[in-house]
């Protein structure tokens, strides 16, 4: 497990930002690659408003596809069409829900 200090700080930052570029590039080759949004299927009250939200964002942005990625210690929230991928949230493994922006008015 590694340590979550202030010395460590930048090189997790440098990490995920290695795993980023990663993705971005695995993305734009196979925007299809990564699993199917698991908080999409939740039962709570919460976790189904959450997918509301994401759904509402992907329309939206006119993709009808929402999927995640899993990097080394974050997982990536991400919607898709045939030509294009819009990163919407990234998370931690131990935060249990995304942050996503509300819905435009």
């Amino acid at each position: 497990m590694v340590e979550q200090d202030a010395h460590s700080a930048p090189a997790r930052f440098e990490k995920l930002q290695a795993d980023l570029v990663k993705a971005r590039g695995l993305l734009a080759f196979a925007s299809a690659s990564g699993r199917p949004a698991r908080f999409l299927d939740a039962r709570t009250g919460w976790g189904q408003f959450q997918a509301q939200q994401a759904w509402q964002l992907a329309r939206e942005l006119g993709m009808p596809e929402l999927r995640e990625v899993v990097l080394a210690r974050h997982v990536v929230l991400y919607v898709h069409s045939e030509r294009n991928v819009a990163l919407l949230s990234l998370r931690h493994e131990r935060q249990l829900t995304y942050r996503l922006a509300g819905p435009s008015v």
